[in-house]
């Protein structure tokens, strides 16, 4: 009988915390993949922070180290320094990464620090209620912008991948939406390429993806994803923003 379904070694045989609908999960599965394609699971730190991200030592069979909230890069820099000889991660949403983080993964990638960064980016605080977000659109109403947010208040959403662009340290920034299949094997691609870089030695790379969450935006499921593709799409264009030039990795 052809096997068509397997559980990735890199993930722990657990039940799901996560809502319906949420990108979490796969985007487990997937970095779970990565690492059992380039055979790392022993030698891969994880680091999460505060948020959805908090639980993922629940689910990878990694070594995982937390976080406070924000402080994922400063962590992750500290264990690659002492440990070079680890894979090391940070899976942060955008709550934490873009809001009370944004000094740390600017700085991280200034330095170009040899960690791989997984940015989840569903434009609201998840665990903590729903509040706007550095990443909520303009008009799109949260627990704290009832009315959607207006610029006027709350100034515009953080771009993070071309906010790091302009720095010299980042090797690899890319933005990938998390919609379909094609979108979510590019995903995988883009998440692989990543750890590659750090495999490589050639400094620091980040994974921004665009991700459903349907409980705190009030949708069904299949709307929300429809959402990510029709609304967050326009203000966080999908890409590549910066790579290594050919050969290097």
């Amino acid at each position: 009988m052809k096997l068509v379904f397997e559980r990735p070694k890199s993930l722990q045989l657990t039940k799901t915390h996560y809502c319906p609908g949420c990108g979490h999960g796969t985007i487990h599965r997937l970095v779970a993949e990565v690492m059992d394609e380039l055979n790392i699971k022993e030698k891969t730190i994880g680091v999460a922070p505060v948020g959805c991200a908090v639980l993922a030592y629940n689910y990878f069979d990694c070594d995982m180290q937390q976080a406070a909230h924000g402080r994922a890069p400063a962590v992750a820099t500290g264990i690659k320094r002492a440990l070079p000889d680890r894979v090391v991660f940070t899976y942060q949403g955008d709550g934490d990464l873009a809001a009370i983080g944004t000094a740390e993964i600017i700085h991280a990638a200034a330095r170009s620090e040899n960690i791989t960064v997984v940015f989840v980016n569903n434009a609201i605080y998840g665990m903590t209620g729903g509040q706007m977000a550095p990443t909520t659109l303009i008009g799109q109403r949260t627990e704290t912008s009832p009315y959607g947010r207006d610029p006027k208040l709350a100034g515009y959403p953080i771009r993070v991948c071309e906010m790091l662009a302009t720095l010299d340290g980042p090797s690899f920034l890319a933005r990938v939406e998390l919609t379909d299949v094609k979108n979510i094997n590019r995903a995988k691609s883009y998440l692989k390429k990543a750890f590659e870089i750090q495999l490589a030695g050639k400094g620091f790379s980040l994974v921004e993806i665009l991700s459903p969450c349907p409980t705190n935006w009030g949708m069904r499921p299949v709307d929300a994803v429809d959402w990510v593709r029709k609304e967050m799409v326009k203000v966080f264009p999908p890409g590549v923003f910066k790579e290594p030039k050919e050969g290097n990795v």
